[in-house]
C-alpha cells in the first residue's frame, strides 16, 4: 500500500527543471505566492504543505516525529513525482528541511536557498510551551501572535499578511504540535559541514522569531555559502520584500544551471530576454544562438570571477565603447548581481580616469536614469 503523499501544487513546465518549495510553520504553499509565478516560469515548482497545514492531514507526522520523518516526507513526493534531482527553497521550517535532504542526501539536491531558516530555533523549552498552548488553547493562541514574530509593524495589517494569518487559524493544532516538538529537538549544526550544493542564505535584517545571528550560523556553517541581509523584513521576508527576495532567488539558481538562457534570463531580466526572442529572424537567429551558448553559457557562468565583479567589467567595458544602450541594459543587470547605486557609481568614476571624462559624464547620465526608474519600480 502506498504511503500518503503531503498535499502539494505543481506549476510550470513538466519538463523544466524541479524546485521543491518549503514553507513555514504556521503557513501553506500560499506563502510562496509572491514569487510563484516568475518562479514557474523555468522551473516546475512543486509548493508542499507541512502534515496539519493546507492540504495535508496532520496524521502524516506521528507527535514525537523528527526532522528526519519531515524530509522521507518530501523524499516521498519528489519520488512520486519523478523528480531525482531538485533545487530546494525554504522557508524557516521549510528551509530545515532543506538543509537536512542536502546534508543526508546530496545526490539528489542541486542547489539550496534558505530564507530566515536556521541549524536550531530557539531552545526546546520555548517549544514545548508553544505545544503545550496549542494543544490546551487551540491553534488561534499561536496566530494570535504570529503578526509580531513574522512582519515588521508596517506589514502587519497589509492585505497579503492578514490573508497568511487568516490561513494560519486553519491549520491542524495537532500537526502543529507535532512540528512544535520536531523544532524543540532540531539540531543541524553537525550537518553543516556536509551540505555540498551551492547554497544562498537570506536573512530578514529585522527577523525576531530567527535572528540574523542565527541565519549567519547557516551560512558560517555551509562551505561556501552565500549570505544576503534582506533589509526591512522579517521572518516571512519574501511576504514583506517580495522582490529583492524573487531577484535573489532567480540568480542563485541560475548561477547553479549549465544554461545559457537561464543566466541570460537572471542577469538581464525576463522582459528584455523575451523582447529579444520575439524579435528574433531566421536572419539573427544564429547571433542569438551565438551569445546565449558562449556570452552566457561559458563566460558569465565561468567560476574565476562572480558575477557582481563580471558586472563591474561589462560596465567598465560599455563606456569605453561608448555602447549606451547596452550600459542602460548593464546597468539594471548590476543591479541584479548585486551592486548598489553607490558601487555603480564607484565604477563609473573609475572610468573617467581611465575611458575619458566625456565618456563617463554620458555613462552617469544614462546610470542616473535607469537607477531612477529603478527605484520608483521597486516602491
Amino acid at each position: 500500500m502506498n504511503r500518503p503523499l503531503l498535499h502539494h501544487r505543481v506549476d510550470g513546465p513538466d519538463d523544466a527543471p524541479v524546485l521543491l518549495l518549503g514553507p513555514s510553520l504556521g503557513t501553506s504553499s500560499a506563502v510562496w505566492d509572491p514569487q510563484l509565478p516568475e518562479l514557474a516560469r523555468h522551473h516546475r515548482t512543486v509548493r508542499w504543505d507541512l502534515p496539519g497545514h493546507g492540504g495535508s492531514p496532520a496524521s502524516l507526522l506521528r507527535p514525537d516525529a523528527t526532522v528526519r520523518d519531515l524530509a522521507r516526507l518530501v523524499l516521498d513526493l519528489a519520488d512520486a513525482l519523478g523528480a531525482e534531482r531538485f533545487a530546494c527553497a525554504g522557508i524557516s521550517l521549510g528551509g530545515a528541511v532543506g538543509t537536512h535532504l542536502a546534508a543526508h542526501h546530496p545526490e539528489r539536491v542541486t542547489s539550496l536557498a534558505l530564507i530566515c531558516s536556521a541549524a536550531r530555533f530557539g531552545t526546546p523549552r520555548a517549544w514545548h510551551e508553544r505545544r503545550r498552548l496549542v494543544q490546551e488553547h487551540g491553534i488561534a493562541a499561536a496566530a494570535d501572535s504570529a503578526p509580531a514574530r513574522w512582519f515588521t509593524r508596517d506589514t502587519a495589517q497589509l492585505p497579503a499578511a492578514r490573508a497568511l494569518v487568516t490561513d494560519h487559524r486553519t491549520v491542524d493544532p495537532a500537526g502543529y504540535a507535532a512540528c512544535c516538538h520536531l523544532l524543540a529537538g532540531l539540531d543541524l549544526r553537525a550537518d553543516l559541514p556536509r551540505v555540498s550544493a551551492p547554497t544562498l542564505v537570506l536573512a530578514g535584517r529585522e527577523d525576531r522569531a530567527v535572528p540574523p545571528a542565527r541565519t549567519r550560523e547557516l551560512a558560517d556553517g555551509i562551505p561556501d555559502a552565500t549570505l544576503l541581509g534582506i533589509p526591512r523584513a522579517a521572518h516571512l521576508a519574501n511576504v514583506e520584500r517580495p522582490r529583492p527576495v524573487l531577484d535573489a532567488l532567480r540568480h542563485h539558481l541560475a548561477a547553479t544551471a549549465t544554461d545559457g538562457t537561464a543566466v541570460r534570463r537572471a542577469v538581464l531580466g525576463d522582459d528584455h530576454v523575451d523582447r529579444a526572442t520575439a524579435a528574433t529572424t531566421p536572419f539573427t537567429a544564429p547571433f542569438q544562438e551565438l551569445i546565449t551558448r558562449y556570452a552566457w553559457g561559458e563566460i558569465w557562468t565561468r567560476p574565476g570571477l562572480d558575477r557582481r565583479t563580471r558586472s563591474c567589467i561589462t560596465l567598465t567595458a560599455l563606456v569605453a565603447g561608448g555602447h549606451h544602450e547596452e550600459l542602460a541594459l548593464h546597468v539594471r543587470a548590476a543591479l541584479r548581481n548585486g551592486l548598489t547605486a553607490e558601487d555603480i557609481r564607484e565604477v563609473l568614476l573609475q572610468t573617467a580616469i581611465y575611458c575619458g571624462v566625456p565618456a563617463a559624464n554620458t555613462a552617469f547620465t544614462i546610470a542616473r536614469r535607469v537607477l531612477e526608474q529603478c527605484a520608483k519600480e521597486t516602491t
